[in-house]
């Protein structure tokens, strides 16, 4: 696995081009989870890593899914992964046809 990063701005399309900021998907990740954490004052989810994953997971199939009009194979060419792992992570979600 490398280290390669894609750090990609978030489209805001209610905002001009030229006065923008710059954030990455990264810098919205961590706002999120320093902001989650924040509000667990202490407490622990005993499951974040979980959590979190299925939180992510789920709308970036979602929207894959979407954006190949329900191409399995083209949804796992996208995201780089296995048919079968992808079927398998659709029917976790509850997102399989």
């Amino acid at each position: 696995m490398t280290d390669t990063v894609l750090a990609v701005p978030l489209e805001d399309p209610s905002q001009e081009q030229s006065n923008r900021p710059q954030n990455t998907l990264r810098d919205s990740v961590k706002d999120t989870m320093d902001a989650y954490l924040k509000q667990l004052d202490g407490h622990s989810t005993g499951q974040l890593y979980q959590m979190f994953l299925q939180e992510v997971e789920t709308p970036l199939l979602e929207t894959v899914m979407t954006y190949v009009r329900g191409n399995q194979s083209k949804a796992a060419e996208l995201l780089g992964i296995n048919r079968g792992t992808l079927r398998k992570k659709l029917k976790m979600y509850g997102l399989h046809q």
